[in-house]
């Protein structure tokens, strides 16, 4: 099992990275919470991460803090959510901000995570409720097609590949976008008015 990774950041584009741990490149995916906060590209980087073998796949998850694994890994507990979901759970909200939509039942803010309908939140609300008390206090497949040129492109990239519809990526996207903005923040907007 694997799980912690230092190395060199080789590259970024949401939701995966690739870390350069003495000549081997890790692929991981990760939620938006840690690319907000990753080093440049040839910068080293340390990473907690969540290593995943099903039938025919093998993954590996990358996070900057452990409080956020596992958070990835709690919810994957509840009936119904695999890690395409726990990943946008993470993308949508802090650790914290999560832990306190379960602990006060705010069943509406979390059918506003793409995956999650009012049956997932419903089943969220009561298995995790006693699981995320102390998380209060704590601090998919790719296209293979080229790396979008623009940051609205690789912005609307990513929050497709967190289940956000077209649709919704175009609109969101566009009410984030300004000037001189990096795809990440470019994200960081789009998430921030999706979970209003």
């Amino acid at each position: 099992m694997i799980g912690r990774l230092k190395g060199i950041l080789a590259a970024k584009q949401p939701p995966w990275l690739v870390v350069d741990v003495n000549g081997v490149g890790y692929e991981l995916e990760a939620p938006m919470s840690t690319f907000f906060d990753l080093p440049p590209v040839g910068k080293e980087v340390s990473l907690f991460t969540h290593y995943a073998v099903k039938e025919d796949t093998v993954a590996l998850y990358g996070f900057l803090r452990d409080a956020e694994r596992q958070l990835f890994r709690t919810v994957q507990k509840v009936t119904g959510i695999g890690a395409k979901i726990a990943l946008a759970i993470l993308s949508g909200s802090s650790v914290e901000e999560f832990a306190r939509l379960v602990q006060t039942g705010d069943l509406a803010a979390l059918t506003r995570i793409p995956g999650i309908g009012k049956k997932t939140a419903e089943r969220i609300v009561v298995e995790l409720r006693d699981r995320v008390d102390g998380m209060a206090v704590a601090g998919l497949p790719r296209s293979g097609g080229p790396v979008p040129a623009d940051p609205q492109t690789e912005a609307a990239v990513a929050l497709q590949q967190l289940g956000y519809k077209p649709a919704e990526v175009s609109r969101l996207i566009k009410d984030a976008v300004a000037e001189g903005d990096t795809a990440e923040a470019i994200i960081r907007k789009a998430l921030r008015a999706a979970l209003k």
